[in-house]
C-alpha cells in the first residue's frame, strides 16, 4: 500500500477575505475581525495588521493599541458560512476524499491525484511546445 497523501488546507485570514469581497475599500487597509469591545478578541485579522503585531486570538484592546488605524469589524458569520460552502463545493468537485474540519479549515487526500497530476503538468508541457 502506498502511503497516504493529506494536505491540511486552512485558509489564512479568510474571514478577512470574505469582508474585501463584500467591500473592496477594506483592501490594503489593516483589518481587525473579532469582538469591538475591549474584552472582545480577534478571530482574524489581515496581513497589513499583523505587520503591527496583531495575530488571532489577542485581546481587541490589545490589537488596537498596536494598531490603532484599524478598521475593527464584528464579522458576520452568515457571509462567512455562504463563501465556505462556495469553497467547499470547488473542493468536493475536484478531490476523491476530503474533510471539512472547520468553517475555513480541510483535510485533503491526495492519494493517488500525483498520477493524474503528472499527466496534466505534462500535457501543459507539451501544449507550450506547439
Amino acid at each position: 500500500m502506498s502511503e497516504r497523501a493529506i494536505v491540511h488546507m486552512d485558509l489564512d485570514t479568510f474571514f478577512v477575505s470574505c469582508e474585501r469581497l463584500m467591500d473592496s475599500r477594506l483592501v490594503g487597509k489593516p483589518v481587525l475581525i473579532g469582538g469591538t469591545s475591549d474584552r472582545g478578541v480577534v478571530a482574524s485579522c489581515s496581513y497589513e495588521a499583523r505587520t503591527f503585531g496583531v495575530h488571532s486570538a489577542m485581546p481587541m484592546r490589545m490589537a488596537k493599541q498596536l494598531c490603532p488605524e484599524a478598521i475593527v469589524l464584528r464579522g458576520n458569520s452568515g457571509i462567512y458560512t455562504k463563501y465556505s460552502e462556495a469553497v467547499t463545493e470547488v473542493i468536493q468537485e475536484s478531490v476523491p476524499l476530503y474533510e471539512k474540519t472547520s468553517i475555513d479549515e480541510f483535510y485533503i487526500d491526495l492519494t493517488g491525484m500525483d498520477r493524474f497530476l503528472v499527466a496534466i503538468s505534462w500535457q501543459q508541457n507539451c501544449d507550450s511546445a506547439l
